[in-house]
């Protein structure tokens, strides 16, 4: 379960930040999740409080937003949007398209104090 892994990451960008930003503790996190990316919600809101215990963020909300897929067609360069890697283009039905949006996970906010 790379989730794990992705939260401790997660963590220590927190104490990171917390350093430089001066804050000691973390009271609400939302974490934007690509469609595209490969990270199981689930398992994020299973692992968070156990990655988290002991940590400026073992009291924080989480939340999860999740961000769409979105690629251009290499042959009508189109927008598109994406539901897996190698979609077709919904437009032209060209088989490659460039994944532009969804292949991340980012912090997008957080609430400290």
């Amino acid at each position: 379960m790379h989730e794990v892994s992705l939260l401790e990451n997660v963590r220590e960008i927190l104490q990171d930040h917390a350093r430089e930003q001066h804050f000691t503790q973390v009271k609400k996190i939302t974490l934007e999740i690509g469609c595209l990316s490969g990270v199981e919600p689930e398992a994020l809101r299973f692992g968070f409080s156990a990655v988290m215990k002991g940590s400026l963020a073992e009291e924080a909300e989480l939340i999860l937003t999740q961000l769409e897929g979105q690629g251009r067609c290499a042959a009508c360069q189109s927008l598109v949007k994406m539901q897996y890697h190698y979609d077709s283009c919904t437009l032209c039905e060209h088989p490659f398209v460039t994944v532009l949006q969804g292949n991340e996970m980012r912090i997008k906010d957080l609430v400290v104090i």
